[in-house]
């Protein structure tokens, strides 16, 4: 059994959540070979810039460059049905399949975002998307989405079947993302310069992030009620917004913005934040939730989308238009340790559900429904939904 999967975005750069897409296309290329039968065969299509090895996994190139959008776009649809003809079954990874592949097929959406916020693209590449996802979502054999919030879009925005449908959850990366012990904390926190207690937010800024929201109730508290705000991620689309609504509110002694985190200091200032605020309006899964949690921060974020999902009770959920609310839950966060101590513990306990090892059981599974052309049966739906917190 012969199974593609196309993971060019694996040589993407900093483009449209290739952040995201990249870190779910390498844990999925190395779970997926230690749990699948002996004589299931992965292939990984790759740009041929791609430099990983992975065991288990032949990665077959491509002859040109596929970091490059349209350089990536023209591989896929043109050249690579080429190559899938040998093939039992493929998977793709990032909302889109070449239009003249025959070949059974899965594929993965994350989100609908450029249906639901479309202003954050171009119109051709907006197009794009909305034409290609629908199609490949009607010729594939099963759609993976990343949270029940995505499912639930693919069926009202692009009519896809609800029974077609695997609810797959993410992971995080376990040997990063854990409560670090006091020493490696202070030491981090003297040498960013950190003061004793501060609320953070990592993310883009862009209008999606609802910034403006979260700066609106922080602005109504008054000074003896706050904590030192930090924004950490690099500007999006319109970000300059958020950066403009920091001076006008006049919150520049206590509210900064400190630009995008390397990935290998998240950890670590998840570990100093005395809370995690995630006031998003949209997201496909929410991953820095679950990063958050991993490493002990309490959370407080939006109930939209997918984020009370994530967040399972663990946290605090708010309405994501309500800067009173907002305003309130910061106050109470401020003062009551006790609430915090137990959000922090329950994290912990939360984010010990997800691993890249379910994601990749679950995905598996989702291959072999496709491969028997049958629906998932309903032990295995069972299976999928054990992540949540009931």
């Amino acid at each position: 059994m012969r199974i593609a999967l196309n993971a060019h975005l694996l040589a993407g750069g900093a483009g449209y959540r290739s952040a995201g897409i990249h870190g779910y296309i390498s844990q999925l290329l190395r779970q997926l070979p230690g749990g699948a039968p002996e004589h299931w065969r992965f292939e990984a299509l790759v740009g041929a810039a791609t430099t990983l090895s992975i065991p288990g996994m032949r990665l077959r190139r491509a002859r040109i460059d596929t970091r490059p959008p349209l350089a990536r776009i023209f591989w896929e649809q043109a050249l690579q049905p080429l190559q899938l003809r040998a093939y039992d079954l493929y998977h793709a990874m990032a909302f889109v399949a070449p239009i003249a592949m025959t070949a059974p097929m899965v594929v993965t959406v994350y989100d609908l975002s450029f249906l639901r916020f479309p202003g954050r693209l171009s119109a051709a590449r907006r197009l794009y998307l909305r034409a290609l996802t629908a199609l490949t979502c009607a010729r594939a054999r099963r759609i993976i989405a990343i949270s029940q919030s995505t499912a639930d879009d693919l069926t009202r925005l692009l009519g896809a079947p609800a029974e077609n449908i695997d609810v797959t959850p993410l992971g995080y990366d376990k040997a990063a993302f854990w409560r670090r012990r006091s020493p490696e904390i202070e030491h981090f926190r003297q040498k960013q310069g950190l003061p004793p207690r501060f609320w953070l937010y990592i993310g883009t800024l862009e209008p999606r992030k609802n910034l403006a929201l979260l700066l609106r109730a922080y602005a109504r508290l008054k000074p003896a009620e706050r904590l030192p705000l930090i924004l950490g991620g690099g500007l999006g689309w319109r970000g300059q917004e958020t950066l403009r609504a920091i001076d006008r509110l006049k919150l520049g002694d206590s509210a900064r913005h400190i630009g995008f985190v390397p990935a290998a200091d998240l950890p670590l200032w998840y570990n100093c934040a005395e809370a995690f605020l995630y006031p998003s309006l949209y997201e496909g899964f929410g991953l820095p939730l679950l990063e958050a949690m991993a490493c002990g921060a309490p959370v407080l974020t939006s109930d939209a989308s997918s984020l009370p999902e994530v967040l399972g009770g663990a946290g605090k959920c708010l309405p994501p238009a309500d800067s009173a609310a907002w305003s309130g839950a910061l106050a109470a966060l401020k003062r009551d340790r006790d609430w915090r101590e137990a959000a922090r513990e329950r994290g912990l306990e939360r984010a010990k559900r997800f691993s890249w090892a379910r994601t990749a059981e679950l995905t598996l599974l989702s291959y072999r429904a496709a491969i028997e052309k049958r629906a998932a049966p309903a032990r295995e739906k069972e299976a999928a939904a054990r992540w949540e917190a009931k």
